[in-house]
Protein backbone atom coordinates (compact mmCIF):
# COMPACT_ATOMS: atom_id res chain seq x y z
CA UNK A 1 0.00 0.00 0.00
CA UNK A 2 1.48 3.33 -1.10
CA UNK A 3 1.33 5.87 1.70
CA UNK A 4 3.14 9.15 2.22
CA UNK A 5 5.89 9.66 4.78
CA UNK A 6 3.79 12.20 6.64
CA UNK A 7 0.85 9.80 6.85
CA UNK A 8 3.08 7.02 8.22
CA UNK A 9 4.40 9.33 10.92
CA UNK A 10 0.90 10.61 11.70
CA UNK A 11 -0.41 7.07 12.23
CA UNK A 12 2.48 6.06 14.48
CA UNK A 13 2.08 9.18 16.59
CA UNK A 14 -1.72 8.92 16.75
CA UNK A 15 -1.65 5.33 18.05
CA UNK A 16 1.62 5.51 19.95
CA UNK A 17 1.99 1.74 19.73
CA UNK A 18 4.46 -0.22 17.57
CA UNK A 19 4.89 -4.00 17.78
CA UNK A 20 8.40 -5.41 17.31
CA UNK A 21 8.05 -8.79 15.60
CA UNK A 22 10.54 -11.65 15.68
CA UNK A 23 8.40 -14.30 14.05
CA UNK A 24 9.59 -17.79 13.15
CA UNK A 25 7.96 -17.75 9.70
CA UNK A 26 5.63 -15.72 7.46
CA UNK A 27 2.51 -17.57 8.63
CA UNK A 28 3.22 -16.76 12.26
CA UNK A 29 3.98 -13.16 11.29
CA UNK A 30 0.66 -12.94 9.46
CA UNK A 31 -1.26 -14.16 12.49
CA UNK A 32 0.60 -11.73 14.76
CA UNK A 33 -0.19 -8.92 12.31
CA UNK A 34 -3.87 -9.82 12.31
CA UNK A 35 -3.96 -9.97 16.11
CA UNK A 36 -2.16 -6.63 16.38
CA UNK A 37 -4.46 -4.94 13.87
CA UNK A 38 -7.42 -5.89 16.08
CA UNK A 39 -5.71 -4.35 19.10
CA UNK A 40 -5.10 -0.77 17.94
CA UNK A 41 -1.42 -1.31 17.09
CA UNK A 42 -0.25 1.31 14.59
CA UNK A 43 2.69 -0.52 13.09
CA UNK A 44 4.60 -3.77 12.85
CA UNK A 45 8.39 -3.73 12.86
CA UNK A 46 9.65 -6.95 11.26
CA UNK A 47 13.24 -7.27 12.44
CA UNK A 48 15.96 -8.45 10.09
CA UNK A 49 17.06 -10.91 12.75
CA UNK A 50 14.15 -13.01 11.44
CA UNK A 51 15.28 -15.48 8.75
CA UNK A 52 13.90 -14.33 5.41
CA UNK A 53 12.66 -11.05 6.89
CA UNK A 54 12.27 -9.42 3.48
CA UNK A 55 10.06 -12.30 2.37
CA UNK A 56 7.95 -11.92 5.52
CA UNK A 57 7.47 -8.21 4.80
CA UNK A 58 6.59 -8.93 1.18
CA UNK A 59 4.13 -11.63 2.26
CA UNK A 60 2.43 -9.31 4.74
CA UNK A 61 2.33 -6.45 2.25
CA UNK A 62 0.17 -8.61 -0.03
CA UNK A 63 -2.27 -9.59 2.70
CA UNK A 64 -5.14 -7.50 4.09
CA UNK A 65 -4.01 -6.42 7.56
CA UNK A 66 -6.35 -3.49 8.07
CA UNK A 67 -4.72 -0.08 8.52
CA UNK A 68 -1.60 -1.41 10.19
CA UNK A 69 1.77 -0.19 8.88
CA UNK A 70 4.61 -2.53 7.92
CA UNK A 71 8.22 -1.69 8.66
CA UNK A 72 11.67 -3.22 8.84
CA UNK A 73 13.78 -3.34 12.00
CA UNK A 74 17.41 -4.06 12.87
CA UNK A 75 18.43 -2.45 9.59
CA UNK A 76 22.17 -1.85 9.77
CA UNK A 77 23.00 -0.56 6.29
CA UNK A 78 21.49 1.06 3.18
CA UNK A 79 21.56 -2.20 1.22
CA UNK A 80 19.24 -3.85 3.72
CA UNK A 81 17.07 -0.75 3.86
CA UNK A 82 16.58 -0.79 0.09
CA UNK A 83 15.73 -4.50 0.13
CA UNK A 84 13.16 -3.84 2.86
CA UNK A 85 11.61 -0.90 1.01
CA UNK A 86 11.33 -2.90 -2.22
CA UNK A 87 9.65 -5.69 -0.24
CA UNK A 88 7.03 -3.23 1.01
CA UNK A 89 8.41 -1.70 4.21
CA UNK A 90 6.82 1.67 4.93
CA UNK A 91 9.38 2.70 7.55
CA UNK A 92 12.88 1.61 8.59
CA UNK A 93 14.21 1.17 12.14
CA UNK A 94 17.85 0.78 13.21
CA UNK A 95 19.49 0.11 16.59
CA UNK A 96 21.84 3.05 15.90
CA UNK A 97 22.24 5.83 13.37
CA UNK A 98 23.78 4.94 10.01
CA UNK A 99 24.34 7.98 7.81
CA UNK A 100 24.05 6.16 4.49
CA UNK A 101 20.84 4.46 5.59
CA UNK A 102 19.44 7.82 6.63
CA UNK A 103 20.38 9.28 3.24
CA UNK A 104 18.72 6.43 1.34
CA UNK A 105 15.50 6.63 3.38
CA UNK A 106 15.37 10.40 2.91
CA UNK A 107 15.86 9.93 -0.83
CA UNK A 108 12.81 7.69 -1.07
CA UNK A 109 10.76 9.62 1.51
CA UNK A 110 10.58 6.65 3.89
CA UNK A 111 10.62 7.41 7.64
CA UNK A 112 13.87 6.39 9.31
CA UNK A 113 13.87 5.69 13.07
CA UNK A 114 17.46 5.20 14.30
CA UNK A 115 18.35 4.27 17.85
CA UNK A 116 20.06 6.70 20.21
CA UNK A 117 21.30 6.57 23.78
CA UNK A 118 22.76 10.04 24.39
CA UNK A 119 21.69 13.62 23.78
CA UNK A 120 24.41 13.93 21.13
CA UNK A 121 23.10 10.84 19.32
CA UNK A 122 19.53 12.17 19.44
CA UNK A 123 20.66 15.49 17.92
CA UNK A 124 22.73 13.76 15.23
CA UNK A 125 19.77 11.57 14.29
CA UNK A 126 17.50 14.60 14.01
CA UNK A 127 20.10 16.44 11.92
CA UNK A 128 20.12 13.46 9.55
CA UNK A 129 16.36 13.73 9.03
CA UNK A 130 14.99 11.30 11.63
CA UNK A 131 11.48 12.45 12.52
CA UNK A 132 11.25 9.90 15.35
CA UNK A 133 14.31 8.72 17.28
CA UNK A 134 14.26 5.34 18.97
CA UNK A 135 15.49 5.37 22.57
CA UNK A 136 17.41 2.11 22.71
CA UNK A 137 17.86 0.01 24.73
CA UNK A 138 14.95 1.43 26.71
CA UNK A 139 15.38 -0.84 29.73
CA UNK A 140 18.81 0.68 30.39
CA UNK A 141 17.57 4.28 30.51
CA UNK A 142 13.99 4.30 31.77
CA UNK A 143 11.39 7.08 31.37
CA UNK A 144 13.62 9.59 33.19
CA UNK A 145 15.93 9.65 30.16
CA UNK A 146 13.11 10.81 27.88
CA UNK A 147 12.10 13.54 30.32
CA UNK A 148 15.71 14.71 30.65
CA UNK A 149 16.25 14.85 26.87
CA UNK A 150 12.95 16.65 26.29
CA UNK A 151 14.03 19.48 28.61
CA UNK A 152 16.68 20.91 26.22
CA UNK A 153 15.08 19.32 23.14
CA UNK A 154 11.29 19.71 23.54
CA UNK A 155 10.83 19.19 19.79
CA UNK A 156 12.52 15.75 19.84
CA UNK A 157 10.15 12.90 19.00
CA UNK A 158 11.31 9.92 21.05
CA UNK A 159 10.15 6.30 20.96
CA UNK A 160 11.57 3.92 23.59
CA UNK A 161 12.02 0.30 22.58
CA UNK A 162 12.93 -2.41 25.06
CA UNK A 163 11.78 -2.60 28.65
CA UNK A 164 8.30 -1.20 27.94
CA UNK A 165 5.53 -3.10 29.72
CA UNK A 166 1.98 -2.56 30.97
CA UNK A 167 3.24 -1.32 34.32
CA UNK A 168 5.50 1.44 32.97
CA UNK A 169 4.10 2.37 29.54
CA UNK A 170 2.15 5.24 31.09
CA UNK A 171 5.35 6.58 32.66
CA UNK A 172 7.07 6.60 29.26
CA UNK A 173 4.21 8.54 27.68
CA UNK A 174 3.99 11.02 30.56
CA UNK A 175 7.75 11.56 30.29
CA UNK A 176 7.22 12.73 26.71
CA UNK A 177 7.55 9.67 24.47
CA UNK A 178 5.58 10.06 21.24
CA UNK A 179 5.22 6.27 20.89
CA UNK A 180 6.58 3.01 22.30
CA UNK A 181 8.01 -0.09 20.66
CA UNK A 182 7.06 -3.37 22.34
CA UNK A 183 8.33 -6.85 21.58
CA UNK A 184 7.98 -9.92 23.76
CA UNK A 185 5.80 -8.19 26.34
CA UNK A 186 3.17 -7.94 23.61
CA UNK A 187 3.72 -10.90 21.28
CA UNK A 188 4.80 -13.72 23.62
CA UNK A 189 1.50 -15.52 23.07
CA UNK A 190 2.50 -16.36 19.49
CA UNK A 191 4.95 -18.96 20.78
CA UNK A 192 2.05 -21.04 22.15
CA UNK A 193 -0.48 -20.13 19.49
CA UNK A 194 -2.39 -17.80 21.82
CA UNK A 195 -2.92 -14.98 19.34
CA UNK A 196 -6.02 -13.75 21.18
CA UNK A 197 -3.74 -12.72 24.05
CA UNK A 198 -1.81 -10.46 21.66
CA UNK A 199 -5.00 -8.59 20.76
CA UNK A 200 -6.03 -8.38 24.40
CA UNK A 201 -2.64 -7.10 25.59
CA UNK A 202 -2.40 -4.65 22.69
CA UNK A 203 -5.77 -3.20 23.68
CA UNK A 204 -4.53 -2.84 27.25
CA UNK A 205 -1.41 -1.03 26.05
CA UNK A 206 -3.53 1.23 23.82
CA UNK A 207 -5.82 2.14 26.70
CA UNK A 208 -2.92 2.91 29.03
CA UNK A 209 -1.37 5.14 26.37
CA UNK A 210 -4.66 7.04 26.02
CA UNK A 211 -4.97 7.40 29.79
CA UNK A 212 -1.43 8.75 30.07
CA UNK A 213 -2.01 11.24 27.28
CA UNK A 214 -5.23 12.45 28.87
CA UNK A 215 -3.44 13.10 32.16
Amino acid sequence: MLISKLEVLRKIEASGLMAVIRAENSEQASRIAEACSLGSVAALEITFTVPGAAGVIEHLAKKPTGEILLGAGTVLDPETARIAILAGAQFVVSPALNLETARLCNRYRVPYLPGAGTVREVIEAMECGADIVKVFPGEIFGPAFVKAVKAPLPHAQLMPTGGVNLENVGDWIKAGAVAVGIGGNLTAGAKTGDYASITRIAQQFAEKIKEARRS
